[in-house]
C-alpha cells in the first residue's frame, strides 16, 4: 500500500516540487489548502488528476485536526508559512501567528490525531512523522560561518524569530511525546517558481522584460548581501529523505557556495547579452532594516548520512530562471497584443 503524504503551502514553490518529487515516489499525495479557491491552486493544476486536497488553516487549530484526521497521513510536511522577509517587519505579527504558532498547531494535531501524552511517548515505527521547514534566517547575525546544525540562532527579522520558534517547538514535542519530527534547516533555494518578490526571480524577470523592450531598469537594494543559494528542486529531496530515517533529527541544507546579488545579477545579465551596469539602479528603500550579511551552509552531515547532494549550481539556476521569464514574458505579451487586437 502506498504511502500517503499531508503538504501545507502545496501551492507554493516548494510543495509543487515536493507533490511531484512525492508523486514520482508512489506516494498518495494530498495538500492543505484554505478554501477551495486558493488563487495559487493553478501552481499545481498539472498534478490535479493526482493530487487530493483538504481545507484547513494554520490559524486554524480544530481545520488541522479535521485535516490530518481525514488524511490519515504517513507524513506530514509543513511548507506553509509566509515566506517573503521583508513583509515580516510590515505584518510581524500576523508573520509570527503564521510561522510560529503555525507549527505547534500542526504538531498538535498530529499529536491529538494520534493519541500521543507525555506518558505514552511512541515508537518512531507507525507513527505519523513530521517535518518542520526551518530556514537559515534563523542564524541571521551568524556566529559562525559556515553555519551547521550547531550554530547559534540570532534572527535579524521578525521572520527569523518566528521559525526559530517552529524549530524549538518542532525539537519539544519530539522530546516531549517520541514524536518523529524533524527540521530541515534550508538555505535560500529558487526557481522558475519563485513569486515575484523575492530577489533571485525579481532579477530574473526584468532581465527578461529589459531584454525583451519591456522594462527599461531595475531597482534593488544592497548588491553586496551574500546568500547560499540552491536549486528548489534539489532541495525537496534533502526534505523527504529526512523522513526515511530510522531516528529523527535536524539537518542543515544548502549548497555551501555563497554568491551576492551583485553575482545574480552578473550572471542573469551577461546570459542575454546585457551589461548590467547599464541597467541597475539602487534604491535605499530596498535595504532591509537589519540586512543578514552571510549566510552560507556547512551540510556536512546531510550529505553523509542522508546521501543527499545538489546537482544543479547557482550560475546555471540563474539561466535556467532567465530562460523560463523570457518565454513566460514573450508569450504574456504577445496574449497582450492579442487581447488589444481583438478588443479593437
Amino acid at each position: 500500500m502506498s504511502k500517503r503524504a499531508l503538504i501545507t503551502g502545496i501551492t507554493g514553490q516548494d510543495g509543487s516540487y515536493l507533490a511531484e518529487h512525492l508523486l514520482s515516489q508512489g506516494y498518495q499525495v494530498w495538500g492543505l489548502i484554505r478554501g477551495q479557491a486558493n488563487p495559487r491552486k493553478t501552481r499545481v493544476s498539472r498534478l490535479a488528476s493526482e493530487l487530493e486536497f483538504v481545507d484547513g488553516d494554520l490559524m486554524d487549530q480544530a481545520s488541522l485536526v479535521s485535516a490530518v484526521d481525514t488524511v490519515q497521513p504517513d507524513e506530514v510536511y509543513n511548507l506553509g508559512a509566509i515566506s517573503f522577509v521583508p513583509m515580516s517587519w510590515q505584518q510581524a505579527e500576523l508573520v509570527t501567528e503564521v510561522n510560529g504558532t503555525g507549527v505547534l498547531r500542526v504538531l498538535e494535531a498530529i499529536r491529538m490525531v494520534s493519541g500521543l501524552s507525555m506518558s505514552r511517548t511512541a515508537s518512531p515505527n507507525g507513527q505519523i512523522r513530521f517535518y518542520q521547514a526551518s530556514s537559515s534566517e534563523m542564524f541571521g547575525k551568524a556566529a559562525e560561518t559556515p553555519q551547521r546544525e550547531t550554530t547559534l540562532f540570532h534572527p535579524r527579522s521578525p521572520y527569523g524569530a518566528a521559525k526559530a520558534y517552529g524549530h524549538y517547538i518542532t525539537r519539544n514535542y519530539r522530546e516531549s511525546f517520541g514524536m518523529y519530527a524533524v527540521s530541515g534547516m534550508l538555505f535560500n533555494h529558487e526557481s522558475p517558481r519563485r513569486g515575484q518578490e523575492f530577489v533571485t526571480r525579481k532579477i530574473s524577470l526584468a532581465v527578461a522584460r529589459i531584454k525583451l523592450g519591456l522594462q527599461p531598469d531595475l531597482a534593488l537594494g544592497n548588491l553586496d548581501a551574500v546568500r547560499d543559494w540552491g536549486y528548489a528542486g534539489d532541495y525537496v529531496r534533502a526534505m523527504h529523505l529526512m523522513l526515511q530515517q530510522d531516528e529523527p533529527d535536524d539537518y542543515v541544507i544548502g549548497t555551501g557556495q555563497m554568491h551576492s546579488v551583485r553575482d545574480a545579477v552578473q550572471i542573469a545579465f551577461d546570459h542575454v547579452g546585457l551589461d548590467w551596469r547599464d541597467k541597475v539602479v539602487i534604491d535605499p528603500a530596498l535595504v532591509r532594516p537589519a540586512e543578514v550579511e552571510v549566510l552560507c551552509a556547512d551540510s556536512v552531515r546531510a550529505r553523509r548520512l542522508l546521501d543527499w547532494t545538489p546537482e544543479v549550481d547557482f550560475p546555471e539556476l540563474m539561466r535556467m530562471m532567465v530562460d523560463s521569464d523570457l518565454e513566460h514574458v514573450a508569450r504574456e505579451n504577445e496574449y497582450g497584443h492579442l487581447l488589444l487586437a481583438a478588443n479593437w
